[in-house]
């Protein structure tokens, strides 16, 4: 047929009804909000316009996409593929395929709904949108310029210049990229905030009264600065957007860059450096650490590092050195809820389990500790195992690589006992999140049981609550509602768990997943 089925970024392949279906993907779905599970054949519980992007049917700019229902399958691969993470799912139901409608009229028709901009950015635009700015780049960004000796007065006036052009490109504006400028030469100065101007040519102007200052380049030590001071509420930083510090480096730093980059990264800053004219190798003996670069950067995976030969005739480097800026997908280094949380696991291990049950909620824990990015720097699991007694199978500071902590997930021995749920959550309040209270990671506790309690769970879960963890009930099997509801934090509705089955508890990873990162974002705003 002609008629293809408007879909949002977040249609599932479970929520079509055929076993073909064209279907239309709006454009500009945030890419880190899709759950996607495969590659190439997906577990129906995936996003289709996510699959589809990941699959490289169609971009960000949304378009028509074919959807082949097929049969259920285990072991979907996790892939990392056109800025979206697969994740791995052990079995699902049902799946689907992707791939370009066959349907050129519906390909029309999907190019006009699409709303992204075409490639020129020439689009007529209404004069409203000016003062809004570039609404698909939202970023909090701090050039931080070589003032230093090293490059000198002309040199530095070819700098403004160029970081000029990149600022005009970036569509400046209030719900679009937010700019500031920092000097960095003996000591840093902070010229300019991000709360200061909201419009290009203001930035522009401001830029070009910019006066060079010269001394050393103490590009660590402003890089420090930066990452710590600039990013403030007061001085104009937004909630939930990333937070860019592009170095401009002319030469090389006179100082250790090193601890400088490891500080904006726990800060959640997404360092980038420019490195304009490299050392010679006759100067290399007066650079302090030739692999200054890759130790500032927020990730060494190439993509946040940027080199130009010398600073004339730059104009060929403003756009992809933008279009990286403007990747939101590929920072890294921002705190999200992947790597920005702490989540504690407190399992049932009570006899009416049984160790085969025992193994499918293992499994579950796995799944979900799957999702998140697992560092020193990063998220954190836990896990607490109760009876009548408490054992803490590991704690947050134990493992700091996400194969340790599934290794560990594996090795946990089943105790069998009584089921004293509160006396546990308090153990687990006090001993396990204690000492985590005054860290950047918000906190989740994950409760875990198949029946009713002998205590009271009211009291303890107020109390974690009160202390900042937010509480997801799961009940399998004879776990009483009332329970559930009672430990679980508010909204309880979207907070509480149940199924009838151990079985069922491999669909609830998702939505557990998402419930974390909603809670996470709503945290944030």
């Amino acid at each position: 047929s002609l008629v293809s089925t408007a879909v949002t970024c977040f249609t599932r392949g479970l929520d079509l009804r055929k076993e073909t279906e064209d279907v239309l993907c709006p454009a500009n779905c945030p890419l880190w909000q899709f759950y996607v599970f495969g590659d190439g054949v997906y577990a129906s519980l995936s996003s289709i316009c996510g699959a589809a992007i990941h699959r490289g049917v169609i971009t960000n700019a949304g378009g028509a996409v074919r959807v082949q229902t097929l049969p259920g399958q285990e072991n979907y691969p996790a892939v990392n593929a056109n800025g979206i993470q697969s994740q791995v799912l052990t079995r699902w139901a049902s799946s689907f395929s992707v791939t370009r409608s066959k349907n050129t009229a519906l390909e029309a028709v999907g190019r006009s709904v699409s709303t992204a901009r075409p490639s020129t950015g020439k689009r007529p635009k209404k004069p409203l949108d000016k003062k809004a700015g570039n609404k698909d780049c939202k970023a909090d960004i701090a050039f931080l310029i070589d003032g230093s000796y090293n490059i000198g007065q002309r040199r530095f006036n070819l700098q403004k210049n160029f970081v000029g052009k990149v600022a005009v490109m970036l569509g400046i504006g209030t719900e679009g990229p937010h700019v500031g400028v920092v000097q960095a030469s003996e000591h840093p100065k902070i010229e300019f905030y991000l709360k200061n101007f909201t419009a290009a040519k203001e930035v522009l102007f401001a830029i070009k009264e910019l006066g060079f200052r010269g001394g050393n380049s103490n590009t660590g030590k402003a890089l420090k600065h930066t990452a710590q001071k600039f990013f403030s509420l007061e001085n104009g930083a937004r909630k939930g957007i990333p937070k860019i510090i592009v170095v401009f480096l002319d030469g090389w730093p006179s100082d250790d860059i090193e601890e400088a980059g490891i500080v904006a990264r726990e800060f959640g800053v997404n360092v980038f450096i420019v490195s304009v004219a490299k050392p010679t190798t006759e100067e290399l003996g007066m650079v302090q650490d030739i692999g200054f670069v890759d130790k500032a950067v927020c990730r060494n995976n190439g993509f946040f590092s940027y080199q130009m030969p010398t600073w004339f005739g730059t104009t060929k480097y403003v756009k992809p050195l933008v279009q990286k800026l403007c990747s939101h997908e590929q920072m890294l280094c921002s705190k999200t809820c992947y790597n920005s949380v702490n989540i504690g696991f407190l399992i049932d291990g009570s006899s009416s389990v049984g160790d085969s049950n025992f193994r499918l909620v293992l499994e579950f824990i796995s799944n979900v500790a799957k999702a998140f990015e697992i560092s020193d720097i990063g998220s954190k699991i836990a896990t607490v195992q109760f009876t009548y007694d408490q054992r803490t199978e590991f704690s947050f500071t134990d493992y700091t690589t996400k194969e340790k902590v599934l290794s560990a997930i594996r090795n946990i021995r089943y105790m069998s006992g009584g089921t004293a749920t509160g006396d546990a959550i308090s153990f687990t309040t006090r001993n396990v999140f204690g000492p985590m209270k005054d860290g950047p990671n918000k906190n989740f506790l994950v409760v875990l049981t198949d029946g009713q309690s002998y205590d009271d769970v009211r009291g303890p879960a107020a109390a974690a609550q009160k202390a900042g963890i937010t509480v997801f009930s799961v009940g399998v099997a004879w776990a009483p509602l009332d329970d559930l509801k009672d430990m679980a934090s508010e909204p309880r509705e979207s907070h509480t768990f149940f199924t009838r089955e151990f079985t069922g508890l491999e669909q609830m990873v998702p939505d557990i997943i998402r419930g974390i990162c909603k809670d996470f974002l709503d945290s944030k705003q």
